[in-house]
């Protein structure tokens, strides 16, 4: 196994000659340290089943079942499918998936910790995913606004950007909203921790999940400095040219692990899409998604 990272503060790593079967513990274990410091890493020339898919998050971790079945791949439920491809004419998982952003299960009690993204159908042009690193962006802000989220938390819902299913049609979207906010009530997580896997700071909101921020009482506090949060991230810049976005492109063959505690990411959409289609994994690690006396 080879790892090649980018060089300085820039994120991201190319790892190559690795195979899930004959990784040995501490190739596994060197493969996630380079997860969790360089927050993307791309496998190189992999040719994997759903199934191998499956083993190899495995490797990394406790895989985790996405609780809508409409996404799931027909063969092996850990596998979320993300396609706009029929398939011998039906829909298998959900079209134009992520196009705002998130983290992964942000929404859930227990986010977590990797996510593993391998492309099957791969765009000619718009190809790759938006992320913003939210341990540098914490960085980047203003002493000012890092003291007035300190100690305050982050209330997060799926409610915003929910898709509609199949057995939803003609039903009542109060209705619908209603199911969702008891199946997925909202969670609230504290609005920075400290990673536990490297003691960075992240700022964990996003524009997608966040829906208010309140103090440790409960108390919400005004929307706009939500508002201010998200504008200094970079989550309204619609350009995605502001200094915090990278946009990271793959090809075929290729596979991302990225760390879901730190990175926020959102879909490459265009008006007039191409066919793509992409399998996610996505596993818990040794720990949780931060260390409760290390949050504020």
């Amino acid at each position: 196994m080879k790892i090649t990272e980018r060089p300085g503060q820039a994120i991201g790593a190319t790892v190559e000659e690795f195979d899930y079967a004959t990784a040995s513990v501490a190739d596994i274990e060197a493969l996630k340290q380079t997860v969790y410091t360089k927050k993307i890493a791309v496998l190189k020339d992999q040719d994997l089943s759903p199934h191998q898919f499956l083993e190899l998050g495995k490797r990394l971790g406790r895989p985790e079942v996405y609780y809508e079945p409409m996404y799931k791949h027909p063969e092996v439920e850990e596998i979320f499918v993300s396609s706009n491809v029929p398939e011998d004419g039906r829909q298998i998982g959900v079209p134009k998936t992520g196009k705002f952003w998130h983290a992964d299960y942000q929404f859930m009690p227990d986010p977590f910790g990797l996510t593993l993204i391998y492309p099957q159908v791969v765009p000619e042009k718009n190809r790759g995913t938006y992320f913003i690193d939210m341990g540098s962006a914490y960085e980047k802000l203003s002493e000012e606004l890092k003291s007035e989220i300190g100690g305050m938390y982050c209330r997060h819902s799926v409610r915003k950007y929910f898709k509609i299913r199949p057995h939803d049609v003609y039903r009542p979207l109060s209705e619908i909203l209603d199911e969702v906010e008891q199946k997925t009530p909202p969670v609230v997580q504290p609005t920075t921790f400290l990673h536990p896997m490297t003691g960075e700071r992240v700022l964990y909101l996003s524009e997608g999940f966040t829906v208010g921020i309140e103090d440790e009482e409960g108390k919400p506090l005004d929307d706009d400095l939500l508002r201010r949060l998200f504008e200094a991230t970079g989550q309204l810049d619609e350009t995605f040219t502001h200094d915090n976005i990278h946009l990271q492109t793959f090809e075929k063959g290729d596979l991302l692990v990225w760390d879901n505690r730190s990175l926020i990411h959102r879909a490459r959409h265009t008006s007039t899409p191409e066919p793509t289609v992409s399998y996610r994994v996505t596993v818990h690690d040794e720990k949780k998604l931060y260390d409760a006396d290390a949050a504020a």
